[in-house]
Formats: structure tokens, sequence, C-alpha cells
């Protein structure tokens, strides 16, 4: 008896650990999603990075308390699934949000973003915006169009005294 309590404690703090560790972390509930979709869905989560278990709701409950996110035991109801992000914050929002589109069944309950709960809403928003490479593209361009723009005010003076010159 007391082997199998040492096995749900070491789970609660390895749920506990992982809820820290993240950046984004989103629960989903995946009731109706065929073998083949989930597998398809974890296959595209492993691929960025991201870690995709399924948990006992009582288990994920004491975890998110001992992770002071007890806020999240909400959305705790039902067969759930955890994808865990350490490195980038859009990137589960992204996939599940696109996954869900596609596969009515795949609902997406709840989140946590860098220690803040987040709402549906707050998930949806964050599954948006561009990727980190679409951001800092944008950045660069931002950053260099004053240089393009005095490069090519510098172009058309010189050529204008070119041509007064000439």
């Amino acid at each position: 008896m007391s082997n199998a309590v040492e096995q749900k404690k070491q789970i609660v703090t390895e749920i506990a650990d992982k809820f820290r560790a993240s950046k984004s972390t989103i629960v989903v509930d995946y009731r109706g999603l065929s073998v083949g979709e989930v597998t398809e869905l974890r296959k595209q989560l492993r691929d960025a990075g991201i870690d995709f278990k399924v948990y006992k709701n009582t288990l994920t409950r004491r975890a998110a308390e001992a992770a002071e996110l007890a806020g999240l035991n909400d959305a705790l109801t039902g067969p759930n699934a955890i994808a865990f992000s350490n490195e980038d914050v859009v990137a589960p929002a992204k996939i599940l949000n696109d996954f869900a589109k596609k596969h009515e069944a795949l609902e997406i309950k709840a989140g946590v973003i860098e220690g803040n709960l987040a709402t549906l809403e707050e998930v949806k928003a964050l599954a948006e915006l561009p990727s980190r490479e679409g951001l800092l593209s944008m950045l660069l361009s931002v950053l260099q169009a004053p240089i393009r723009n005095f490069a090519l005010v510098t172009k058309a003076v010189a050529e204008q005294k070119e041509e007064q010159g000439a």
C-alpha cells in the first residue's frame, strides 16, 4: 500500500515541477479523438519539443495546488491531457488551436502562461500570435526601415547632384 502512495507522491511532484518549469502549459479535453488523431497530435507536439501527457485529475489537482495554481482545478474535470513547453510560449497554444480547428473533438480548456493562469480566450489569443521567428523578422524589418530610408534619400540626393553637375 505504501509503495502505491509513494508512487503517487512522486507523480504529484513530477507534475508540480513541470508546472513550475514550463513557460506555457495547456490543458485540453481529448474525448472523441481517435487513436490515430491523438498519435498525430502527439507527433506534432513532440516535433516542437512539447511534452504531452495524460495524468489522473486528482494527482494533477494536488500538483497544481503545490505549484500555487489552484485556479486551474476548475478545468480538471473529465479526461484531460496537458501540454508542457519549457522553451516556446506560443508553440503549444498554436499547435493545439490549429489541431482543434481541424478536429472539433479536441477542446482547449485552460492554460498557464509563464506562471499565470490563462483563460480559453487568452490561450486562443496567444495562438493567433506569429511564431517567434515571425516576430523576430518583424522586429528586424522595423529596425532596418530607418537605415533603408536613409540610404534611399542619400542615393536620391547623390543622383540629383550628378544631374545638376552634368
